[in-house]
């Protein structure tokens, strides 16, 4: 097959332990997946249906030094966790969801908040607040065949030494399975789509010269320092 133009390179995320890499396809992002998160932004925590919105392929960056997203001037900082998902299907039962996983990492959903939050003001769509370059700074993925799949442990992220948001992966509104086979009614899951899973309470803002540093109890970290 020929192209009219060059394609743009395939993301891909590294596998912790291995020397091959996780090519990424779509990521997923369920909204409001901890209740304290939820109440923070100003909503009731509720066991609502869960909603999802989306990041491109090429958002998901390892950690290091990044250039300061423009246009905001109020960043702020998601942790959370992350599924990598290995076998596609639709219509996907609950009991069967993490057939499906290939493995997990902890990563950095950065929005631009005061988008976001004229985004919502005026109806419109998140994407320019979400899905900006960057804006998934991720950690190796570990292959749930070494780690089993996490339902708890401690995920967290610091600024500058100081913590900021912490939680346990038990306080999750909607689990894993439950949020796999949701998205999996409406979209047909492919290899190599990412699912971040929601962020606890603590979002807070960063700014250029700020180190985030971000854990995930049982399965990674990931270091983002902003340029001065």
């Amino acid at each position: 097959m020929s192209y009219v133009i060059e394609p743009a390179p395939q993301t891909t995320v590294p596998v912790a332990g291995e020397e091959g890499v996780f090519p990424v396809g779509r990521i997923w992002c369920v909204g409001r997946n901890y209740a304290d998160h939820a109440r923070e932004m100003g909503h009731d925590p509720d066991r609502e249906p869960p909603f999802f919105f989306s990041k491109p392929a090429n958002a998901a960056v390892p950690g290091g030094t990044l250039p300061f997203p423009g246009q905001t001037e109020d960043l702020h900082h998601e942790v959370e966790l992350v599924v990598a998902i290995g076998k596609g299907g639709k219509d996907i039962d609950q009991a069967s969801a993490l057939d499906h996983v290939y493995g997990y990492a902890i990563g950095l959903d950065m929005t631009r908040r005061d988008l976001q939050a004229g985004f919502k003001k005026a109806g419109r769509p998140w994407e320019l607040a979400k899905g900006f370059d960057e804006s998934c700074p991720i950690s190796p993925i570990v292959p749930a065949a070494k780690i089993g799949h996490p339902t708890q442990g401690k995920i967290e992220v610091s600024v500058n030494g100081k913590v900021q948001q912490t939680g346990d992966m038990n306080q999750m509104i909607w689990s894993v399975p439950e949020a796999i086979a949701f998205l999996s009614r409406y979209v047909a899951l492919l290899p190599g789509d990412l699912i971040m899973t929601g962020t606890p309470a603590g979002v807070s803002a960063v700014k250029p010269g700020d180190t985030m540093h971000g854990t995930c109890e049982g399965v990674g970290e990931v270091t983002v320092t902003y340029q001065g």
